[in-house]
């Protein structure tokens, strides 16, 4: 896996490359001096643990042959001042499913994303605690 980094501007906008081509723009909000031209690097890491988690669940309840008609996922991260840094302390996913999903197979969806295969979380499980929610067609599970 390689990702290539390019600066865009005289700040902190910057473009992000895959090897497959696929690009992400990051910068910084105005108050540290960026353009806000983009998503900020802890965004990103937000938003990998959605995508991340996202595959895990709508991989294993299209195995299981649940039929998901709508899926979103909102990830919130509380970050603790450690030195210079701030890195995530606390991060909650809440994940809302519609359709005639089986609600014990979509909650073991879930369990089995952050337990067992979302790399991304698993990567920052030594550093921050994530906790998860599923609700069901408007139901909290």
């Amino acid at each position: 896996m390689k990702i290539t980094l390019n600066r865009v501007n005289d700040n902190f906008h910057f473009e992000l490359k895959n090897d497959r081509g696929h690009i992400v723009n990051v910068d910084s909000r105005p108050e540290f001096g960026g353009d806000d031209m983009g998503a900020s690097p802890m965004e990103l890491v937000l938003m990998g643990v959605a995508g991340c988690s996202a595959i895990d669940m709508i991989s294993i309840l299209k195995k299981q042959r649940q039929e998901i008609t709508s899926f979103k996922a909102e990830v919130e991260g509380e970050r603790v001042q450690v030195g210079e840094a701030k890195p995530f302390k606390d991060i909650t996913v809440i994940f809302f499913l519609e359709g005639p999903v089986n609600e014990e197979k979509a909650a073991r969806a879930a369990q089995l994303s952050f337990e067992k295969y979302c790399s991304v979380s698993k990567t920052l499980e030594p550093t921050a605690t994530i906790h998860y929610k599923v609700v069901l067609n408007n139901k909290p599970l």
